[in-house]
């Protein structure tokens, strides 16, 4: 007869696979965990309370700092919170740099769960594509921007400075690049044995399963489920662009790695049209007061980030700081099946399925 006695490992936070400073007690049976229990806090740093002490125009930096992958993501939610409560105009010019670097960005987060998650399973080369390609991405958004991470790039109203020339012209050299890479990423990884045997079936949960536990982005989509705020609740300009809402069936890390390999597909399509009806003349910032005081009330607006649905609620007292900043963050919410998902799984599947979550630790702390 084989005994065997319950031991508890920490993975994290300082470890390579947990993907930032995320700590997960797991209490092992042999080799079987048979509990599991995410620790986060490690790198909170009160961004929902800072910003109440903050002025309006303040707080953007703050947002950069959450999901650090895709920070014009969350520059734009907090923008829109805002213009949404003062009821702004934005230039149709400034919608149109928005939707370009957001899907850019979009594509440049997918990219670095590509390859740290093939990195996680042993992959070594698929991280060097890419980043290879990201690189490329993180330039034009440095253009842009004057920044390659915390971008600071929206502004309330607008964005912060104008294409700068040839600008959208090497954004679209850059599409067809792209489209070649991701076929190349396909053949070189999505139909090998090894990496088919890591994730098909593993970390399996229904479409059920992901509404109660509030799951959204590629999380919410490999099970079936067509839900995505560009489409299901239009913001921006995203109603002007044709692009599909990739879905997978059987809600396993498989499927996941799907739906985001799709999902930089359908952003390159968002792209090209986008630049294909880039206006070359108007504003980049709407008639914006020089002191911006909302007027007393709430807002709170959402939209699609990499990760699922990044929302963003505003409490105003009429006064130049907000009473209450609230942002509702994707990988916190995203993370909390882990636990249910890791039951009965080995060591190895725990990274396979840590990894296909894809969460940013930044966005889970605050």
């Amino acid at each position: 007869m084989i005994r065997t006695e319950e031991m508890l490992l920490n993975v994290g936070p300082q470890h390579p696979s947990t993907h930032g400073v995320f700590r997960l007690v797991v209490k092992m049976d042999g080799e079987r965990i048979i509990e599991a229990t995410p620790v986060v806090g490690y790198l909170h740093r009160g961004t929902e309370k800072i910003a109440e002490d903050l002025l309006y125009t303040q707080i953007i930096p703050y947002t950069d700092r959450m999901d650090y992958l895709s920070a014009m993501t969350n520059n734009y939610v907090y923008c829109h919170a805002v213009e949404t409560l003062m009821g702004l105009e934005v230039p149709e010019k400034a919608e149109f740099l928005r939707v370009i670097s957001m899907e850019l960005n979009r594509i440049a987060s997918h990219l670095v769960w590509w390859g740290t998650n093939l990195l996680d399973l042993g992959a070594f080369t698929p991280f060097l594509y890419a980043f290879r390609e990201r690189e490329m991405i993180l330039n034009f958004l440095n253009e842009l921007s004057g920044s390659r991470l915390n971008y600071s790039y929206m502004r309330i109203g607008g964005v912060k400075w104008d294409a700068p020339p040839g600008w959208i012209e090497k954004v679209q050299d850059f599409i067809p690049y792209m489209r070649k890479q991701l076929a190349g990423y396909h053949d070189f990884v999505t139909g090998n044995e090894i990496f088919l045997n890591r994730v098909q079936g593993i970390g399996k949960y229904t479409a059920e399963d992901a509404f109660n536990f509030s799951l959204s982005g590629a999380n919410l989509r490999c099970t079936g489920a067509s839900y995505d705020v560009r489409k299901d609740d239009p913001y921006s300009i995203y109603n002007r662009f044709e692009f599909k809402i990739p879905v997978g069936e059987n809600g396993d890390a498989f499927d996941r790695y799907m739906v985001r390999m799709k999902e930089i597909e359908e952003s390159i399509n968002i792209i090209e049209q986008a630049c294909e009806q880039f206006p070359k003349e108007g504003s980049i910032l709407g008639k914006v007061p020089k002191v911006i005081k909302p007027p007393a009330g709430e807002t709170f607006v959402r939209i699609e980030s990499p990760r699922g649905e990044i929302g963003c609620y505003i409490k105003s007292e009429g006064k130049t700081k907000p009473y209450r900043v609230k942002f509702r963050r994707p990988s916190f919410h995203n993370l909390q099946i882990l636990p249910k998902l890791l039951v009965g799984e080995s060591m190895s599947n725990l990274v396979a399925i840590l990894g296909g979550i894809d969460i940013v630790l930044g966005e889970v702390d605050g």
